[in-house]
């Protein structure tokens, strides 16, 4: 198996949202609404694609100020194709694209462990809110 990666490369909302759904990840965005899944597409400025000849099997995806914090919105990778080192590769491509910026991402709960084996630091100061009302 030779994958490639392209840096930027022209993505369709039905190719997002297909390895969404093939990574799993599809699972904790919004699908329902193809709309929002078009601004989160159109609205990232930072992309890596992972291709099996023509076929996308792997995505990065985040956003980036080119200097300071890349955050990476999405790690997909299709599950077929998991634990070849491709995700690896994704994080290592995204960062060289920005190497001033540090990378920062959300963990899904399945992948927890394993950002910590590729070198990843762990930090325990993330906050979040899903709605304004939550701000006291």
């Amino acid at each position: 198996m030779v994958i490639s990666y392209k840096e930027n490369p022209s993505l369709s909302v039905e190719d997002f949202m297909e390895i969404l759904e093939k990574s799993t990840l599809g699972q904790r965005r919004p699908m329902q609404d193809v709309a929002a899944m078009q601004l989160m597409l159109d609205n990232a400025n930072v992309y890596v694609g992972a291709y099996d000849g023509d076929k996308l099997v792997g995505l990065a995806r985040g956003m980036t100020d080119f200097v300071f914090t890349t955050y990476l919105a999405d790690l997909a990778v299709d599950e077929a194709y998991q634990h070849h080192g491709i995700g690896k590769q994704l994080l290592k491509k995204v960062k060289n694209m920005h190497p001033r910026a540090k990378l920062i991402l959300l963990a899904a709960p399945a992948a927890q462990e394993y950002y910590p084996k590729i070198g990843m630091q762990k930090h325990d100061y993330c906050f979040f809110i899903n709605d304004v009302q939550e701000i006291q």
